[in-house]
């Protein structure tokens, strides 16, 4: 990883705080092989830092990420004869570390999210977007239908009349209205969209990591079980947070009337 903007992907720290940056801004951030190893490499190195309690996934330039590189004007190669083996490889890893990390995962949007690259977004579990964003589930423009996890979460998200209408049409979904659908928590200004996007990972990052950790746990799992397996499910989870160092300051913050000081274990 890199610092310095020499790599495809930039690993930034700001105390509890992790930004992974996509960084090919001349091609609007879209996935080669470069990027996708570096980021593969950026949330392996953020799973293994116990010191991050927030991962903020945003772009350089004006786009986030607009997708796999296709060649010509992006910058990448031809896709392969063999499509499905791309997206296992590359993708499915990327999608799986994403989802498995066990803190908040926030996609700061800066411009376009489209194809993989609106796969990509939507895999956070959360979504700020700056007014110049936009988003396209941009698949069926060329001919193909939505991987990377679109599929997945998009229906989940806004419903699925709405996700069918957007991935049939690839229309652009601008940020306002991506909030009114749900896709995304906040819409920033672009002039100030840095600040407050670190300023909202960095409350989050306050947060009681474990807890948000164990409730991501529960909210996915709760897609696949009955309710009486969800109920016994969130008694063990419930078991699991009461143990934490974070529950009980926040029990004695409680008490005291005070805010409580999570430690994130």
């Amino acid at each position: 990883m890199s610092t310095d903007g020499a790599e495809a992907v930039l690993l930034r720290r700001d105390g509890p705080v992790t930004e992974l940056v996509l960084n090919r801004p001349d091609h609007l951030n879209a996935i080669d092989d470069e990027l996708a190893d570096g980021l593969l490499r950026g949330l392996d190195l953020v799973g293994g830092d116990e010191s991050c309690r927030c991962l903020v996934i945003t772009g350089s330039g004006r786009g986030f990420c607009s997708g796999q590189a296709l060649g010509s004007s992006d910058g990448g190669d031809a896709l392969p004869q063999e499509v499905a083996a791309l997206v296992r490889r590359r993708y499915v890893p990327l999608v799986t570390k994403i989802r498995e990390l066990p803190l908040p995962v926030v996609a700061a949007v800066n411009g376009v999210a489209a194809g993989a690259g609106f796969s990509l977004a939507l895999a956070a579990d959360l979504r700020v977007a700056s007014e110049a964003a936009w988003f396209s589930c941009a698949f069926s423009g060329i001919g193909l239908v939505p991987d990377s996890g679109a599929s997945f979460f998009l229906p989940r998200y806004v419903g699925l009349a709405k996700a069918i209408e957007m991935a049939l049409t690839a229309r652009r979904v601008g940020a306002v209205e991506a909030a009114t659908l749900g896709l995304v928590s906040q819409v920033y200004p672009a002039e100030t969209f840095s600040h407050d996007y670190s300023s909202f990972a960095h409350h989050l990052a306050q947060g009681p990591t474990r807890a948000f950790a164990l409730t991501k746990r529960a909210l996915s799992e709760s897609t696949d079980n009955s309710l009486s397996q969800q109920l016994e499910l969130e008694a063990v989870l419930q078991q699991e947070a009461s143990e934490t160092d974070d529950f009980h300051e926040g029990l004695s913050a409680f008490r005291e009337k005070r805010p409580p000081q999570f430690v994130g274990h």
